[in-house]
């Protein structure tokens, strides 16, 4: 059996600022070194900057003015059909501080669907990036119980 684990995923983005503020601000990921590709794009990671094994993220933006190096090293893709998840549903972390989180989206004005999984023992959120792809994160559902039980 082969042994894999997630390297990264990739967005091809028309909103490349406002995606890099998201992914930045709501879940903490840090800009840091890319390689020069013939397109330009941002590489956001979850650790040490220093190991690109940590670049979980990897935006990839579309220059108006000269889309050719994007064209011949990716492929060619419809502007039109960069908005959403297409045939992925979501892309899911597994995460702790949810009080935290939480005081986080409503600071920036984020909106999220909560739902809790009990026979996973998790407490859900749900929240749409800039470019409508689904983002969950999946916290212990203690973390749910305590803040349910401080009233919050």
């Amino acid at each position: 059996m082969t042994n894999l684990s997630l390297n990264h995923f990739s967005i091809r983005s028309l909103e490349i600022e406002q995606t890099t503020k998201f992914y930045s601000e709501v879940l903490g990921l840090a800009v840091g070194p890319r390689p020069e590709f013939p397109f330009p794009g941002v590489w956001l990671y979850s650790g040490d900057e220093n190991d690109w094994a940590n670049a979980v993220l990897h935006l990839i933006a579309i220059d108006k003015n000269d889309p050719n190096g994007l064209k011949q090293y990716l492929g060619e893709r419809d502007p039109s059909s960069l908005y959403g998840s297409g045939a992925v549903d979501h892309i899911a972390f597994f995460a702790t501080g949810l009080e935290a989180k939480l005081a986080l989206l409503d600071k920036l004005g984020v909106p999220c669907r909560q739902r809790t999984v009990p026979v996973l023992k998790l407490h859900q959120l749900f929240l749409d990036d800039p470019n409508g792809i689904v983002i969950e994160l999946n916290y212990p559902a203690a973390e749910k119980a305590v803040l349910d039980a401080k009233g919050a």
